[in-house]
C-alpha cells in the first residue's frame, strides 16, 4: 500500500467505527425505552456499507432493508437525524413517521429503510430503468438479505434488471440467517450468486468481513454497471453478532458459531492490520475513536431536545399537498 491507500484504509475504519458506535447507542437507548417498536442492528456487518458506499458518487440511488442505520449514515444522513427519526421525533429524516426500519432520505439519494423482505428490489429497478430511460449516468445499489432469495420479487428483478440491461448493482448481504432460518434450511443451492448467475448476470461473492475485500469487489461491480455493463450482483458474505432484533431470544445459533465469527470482527481485522504495517498508532486509534463519540453524543443530545409532532398534523401527509393555483 501506498500512503494514500493507507490514508484510505485508515477513512473505511473511521466509517465502520461510526456504525459500530452509532448501532450501540441505539441499543442502549432501545433498552432505556428511548427508541420503541422494532430495531434491528448491523453490528458485525459494517465492512459491507463502508466498502460498497465509498465506491458511490453522490448522485446514485441507495435502497436498503430495514437494518438500514448503518447505510444512511455512510451515505450521509446526518446522525442525529436518523436518531430522532427513531425517537419519533420531527427532526427525524422522516419528520418521525418512519422510524427505525423506514430511514429515508432524498437529499442524498437514500430510497429506504423497507420493511418487507425483498421489497426493495422492484424499487432499485425502477430508479435504475428511470436513469437508463434518462440517459443519466448513475448507479442504483440495492442491498438486501439472503432471505430475500426466497421471495419471488427477488426472481422478477433480476430477470427484469437482466433483460432490460439496467444500471443497477444487487449487494446480497449474506449473514446466513434469515431471522432464526439457517440458509442451508430453505436453500437447495446456497452459493447465491449462482443463482444470480442463471439470469445472464454478471455475479461473483467476496469476504463480507474484510472492508477492503468488499471495496474492490464493488468498485469492479461499480464501474462496470457505469460504463453500461448493465447489471451486476455482488453476495457478501458477513455475519450479524447480535439477534436478528432486541426482540429475537435467539435460540437457533450455536454461541460458539458466534463467538468464532467475533473473531474476525471487521474493525478489528483492518486495526490490527493498520497496527502492523505501522500506519496506525495508539494515538491515532484514539482520536479515530473520540472523534466517533463524539459524533454519536452530539446525535443523542439532537434526538433529546427534538419534538413530538403536533396532534394536529397527525393526518398530514396522508395525501399529497398542493400548492394553491
Amino acid at each position: 500500500m501506498g500512503k494514500a491507500d493507507f490514508d484510505h484504509a485508515r477513512h473505511l475504519l473511521h466509517q465502520m467505527l461510526r456504525v459500530r458506535r452509532l448501532e450501540e447507542q441505539c441499543v442502549e437507548l432501545y433498552s432505556a425505552a428511548k427508541i420503541r417498536g422494532f430495531l434491528h442492528v448491523y453490528i458485525g456487518e459494517e465492512a459491507v456499507a463502508a466498502g460498497v458506499m465509498s465506491t458511490l458518487a453522490p448522485d446514485d440511488a441507495v435502497v436498503a432493508t430495514y437494518r438500514e442505520h448503518g447505510h444512511a449514515l455512510l451515505r450521509g444522513v446526518p446522525a442525529g437525524a436518523i436518531l430522532a427519526e427513531m425517537y419519533g421525533h420531527v427532526e427525524g429524516c422522516c419528520r418521525g413517521r418512519g422510524g427505525s426500519m423506514h430511514l429515508f432520505d432524498a437529499g442524498t439519494r437514500f430510497f429506504g429503510g423497507n420493511a418487507i423482505v425483498a421489497g426493495g428490489l422492484p424499487l432499485a429497478v425502477g430508479l435504475a430503468l428511470a436513469d437508463k430511460m434518462s440517459g443519466r449516468s448513475r448507479v442504483t445499489v440495492c442491498f438486501f438479505g439472503e432471505g430475500a432469495v426466497a421471495e419471488g420479487a427477488f426472481h422478477e428483478s433480476l430477470n427484469l434488471a437482466a433483460l432490460w440491461q439496467l444500471p443497477v448493482l444487487f449487494c446480497c448481504e449474506n449473514n446466513l440467517y434469515a431471522m432464526g432460518t439457517a440458509l442451508a434450511r430453505s436453500e437447495s443451492q446456497t452459493d447465491i450468486a449462482l443463482k444470480a448467475a442463471g439470469y445472464e448476470i454478471a455475479s461473483w461473492s467476496a469476504d463480507g468481513m474484510d472492508v477492503l475485500a468488499v471495496e474492490e469487489a464493488a468498485r469492479r461491480a461499480v464501474d462496470a454497471v457505469r460504463a453500461g455493463g448493465g447489471p451486476h450482483f455482488l453476495e457478501l458474505r458477513t455475519y450479524r453478532f447480535r439477534a436478528h432484533s432486541m426482540f429475537d431470544p435467539e435460540r437457533y445459533r450455536d454461541k460458539k458459531e458466534v463467538s468464532r465469527w467475533m473473531e474476525r470482527d471487521p474493525i478489528d481485522t483492518l486495526r490490527k492490520a493498520l497496527e502492523t504495517a505501522g500506519k496506525l498508532s495508539e494515538k491515532d486509534w484514539k482520536s479515530i475513536q473520540r472523534e466517533v463519540e463524539d459524533e454519536v453524543k452530539a446525535a443523542v443530545e439532537f434526538a433529546e431536545a427534538g419534538t413530538p409532532e403536533p396532534l394536529e398534523d397527525l393526518t398530514r401527509f396522508v395525501y399529497s399537498e398542493r400548492s394553491p393555483e
